[in-house]
């Protein structure tokens, strides 16, 4: 990882909060005063969404089948559904764009039960494979693959499995581990190294009223809920603003900072770059990709067969028995049971395309890096390939959207929208992702110090956009 000292980070890259004059800085000082008085109100907050979130999992499960007319006007497992997938995940994803992670300060209750816990817990000391930077990366990864094999988006027993389980793991590590910290936010929560890398995209920031020299790193000397050394904050990722940092009136602390969407990103070499970030963006987006594929493509079902029968021939019958409710999906009421030839087939595809995608845009950013370097950048190639590929993270963040996402546009449809018009929405997005994936690319090999030939080397890295673009087209499209 490559840090730049806080002296030299350049004028473009710092935070605008006093842009407009005497004006504008009174208004954002009125803003972050504002923002202190909502502190007495988050546990009250957190409350209204746990109770939010209890009824959500909770409720559906012990309610009527629907039938295959209901919709989520007049049916309450459809209502519960579309709450989850067509507006709380939705509204996290928008948020993270303009906000950074205020969703995980403001309504995550998980996060709150978690501090809640640690406040009264045993309050060990943090183990260090929960610490070791790939720890979140697997979290995502296993939770993926479960919420797929398990039918999460479909069945509310196991969104309940999934969220409820979550939920519980995350009061258990908090009880268990830190000292009046969130070990669960920082390190372990499946969602938080997703809201935190596309926090780097957001609009509002949190940067330092008084910085000080030296890497962006984790300490426990700190009121920061998450461990982040605030006077030296360069990176997003791990800012839940949850306004305890934010004093106005006194030099020490965070202030509110405002921004183009994305410039953190754009200067990436002065705002921490991390490999396994970059590596997530790479690994994330494929697997959640490979969620999809699995249903669309068109030799899948003979590879299952051909799978099967060689089983079948070796007398390994059990490939054709139904697998425990808790791993996979076995509704026969709902017409739905997989084996554990399903099983590992969606599994195995998964982490196949999840392979290949790391590996596409891996070769995609390393070539354009081995270009940038050719083309006059100073930065070593290990550092410029980090650096670039944090440029996959737009069209990764709307393909995302779009697929985790899956109700969102439900109320489309009931308002008159044919299948085609919202299909052309969703390409939209799509498309959107891709060209803000160019731009970042291009705006990062500028702080390469790529000046002739810039285009050259923009173009591995644009095929590699494209390709995941490509890809995400076919599976939701």
């Amino acid at each position: 990882m490559h840090i730049i000292p806080a002296k030299d980070i350049s004028e473009a890259s710092a935070p605008s909060r006093f842009v407009g004059g005497a004006d504008f800085a009174s208004r954002h000082s009125s803003l972050e005063r504002r923002l202190v008085r909502l502190r007495s109100w988050l546990p009250w907050v957190h409350v209204g969404m746990f109770l939010v979130f209890l009824a959500v999992l909770v409720v559906p499960v012990y309610l009527p089948e629907s039938s295959e007319q209901a919709t989520f006007l007049d049916d309450g497992r459809e209502l519960a559904n579309y709450l989850l997938w067509g507006v709380w995940f939705p509204l996290m994803f928008f948020s993270v764009v303009i906000t950074g992670r205020s969703w995980c300060g403001f309504l995550c209750p998980m996060g709150a039960a978690s501090e809640l816990a640690n406040r009264h817990g045993l309050k060990r000391q943090t183990p260090a494979w929960i610490r070791w930077p790939g720890t979140p990366i697997l979290s995502f990864i296993i939770i993926t693959l479960l919420g797929q094999t398990t039918g999460a988006r479909d069945h509310p027993e196991a969104a309940l499995e999934i969220f409820g389980g979550t939920f519980v793991m995350a009061v258990i590590v908090g009880w268990l581990w830190g000292r009046n910290k969130r070990v669960w936010c920082r390190h372990l929560c499946p969602i938080g190294l997703l809201l935190g890398v596309f926090a780097r995209l957001g609009a509002v920031h949190l940067s330092p009223r008084k910085r000080k020299s030296g890497p962006d790193q984790l300490t426990d000397k700190t009121i920061c809920p998450t461990y982040i050394d605030l006077p030296r904050k360069q990176a997003a990722r791990h800012c839940i603003e949850c306004l305890r940092c934010i004093l106005p009136g006194h030099t020490a602390g965070l202030a509110v900072s405002f921004r183009r969407p994305g410039q953190e990103l754009e200067a990436i070499r002065h705002h921490a770059p991390d490999v396994w970030e970059t590596l997530f963006i790479f690994l994330g987006a494929g697997v959640a990709l490979g969620g999809f594929l699995w249903l669309v493509l068109p030799f899948y079902n003979d590879w299952r067969q051909a799978l099967g029968r060689w089983f079948i021939e070796q007398g390994q019958y059990w490939i054709g028995e139904p697998g425990p409710a808790w791993l996979m999906s076995v509704h026969p009421e709902r017409r739905e049971v997989f084996r554990w030839l399903d099983f590992f087939m969606i599994t195995g595809t998964m982490v196949t395309v999840m392979a290949l995608s790391a590996l596409v845009l891996s070769m995609a950013s390393l070539a354009s890096a081995g270009l940038a370097r050719w083309r006059g950048s100073g930065e070593s190639l290990f550092q410029a390939f980090v650096q670039i590929g944090y440029s996959q993270a737009p069209v990764a963040l709307m393909a995302l959207m779009i697929g985790l996402a899956t109700e969102l546009f439900t109320p489309f449809v009931r308002l008159g929208m044919t299948t085609a018009q919202v299909n052309d929405v969703k390409a939209a997005m799509i498309l959107f992702g891709l060209l803000w994936s160019v731009w970042l690319a291009w705006r990062i090999l500028q702080g390469l110090g790529v000046d002739r030939g810039r285009w050259l080397a923009l173009l591995p890295s644009a095929a590699g956009s494209s390709a995941m673009a490509a890809a995400w087209w076919l599976a939701v499209l």
